[in-house]
């Protein structure tokens, strides 16, 4: 998506849902912006989502089929892996991915999520 006005709106929008206190915002970009159809918007969603670094926030981003580290589009799904390998604090994102292996979730989120988890073993 080229730098349109349309398109610095939508990434301030997401940039101030992603420093608002409220809860409800990480409602509003799981809902919006991870389902969009634009993998600009899918990943600059997850990317918010990551920087939160909220158990809510980071759960959305790992366990969930289609979204964050499991989307479809390899460029939005390796932006959020980068993105969670950066953060400082990288505790609640390491519990999440621990406690994937004993969820009752998707095969393939957990073996992504168990990737993700030796990269950062790694990191």
């Amino acid at each position: 998506m080229k730098e349109t006005k349309l398109f610095k709106n939508i990434k301030n929008i997401i940039e101030a849902l992603s420093k608002h206190e409220d809860s409800s915002a990480i409602e509003v970009l799981e809902r919006i912006g991870t389902n969009c159809d634009s993998d600009e918007v899918r990943s600059l969603t997850a990317s918010a989502l990551v920087n939160r670094n909220t158990p809510e926030s980071l759960s959305i981003v790992i366990l969930s089929k289609g979204k964050g580290i499991n989307d479809m589009n390899t460029g939005v799904a390796m932006t959020t892996i980068n993105d969670i390998l950066s953060l400082q604090d990288k505790a609640i994102a390491m519990k999440i991915l621990n406690d994937a292996a004993g969820t009752d979730i998707d095969e393939e989120i957990k073996e992504t999520a168990r990737s993700v988890q030796a990269l950062m073993a790694l990191s």
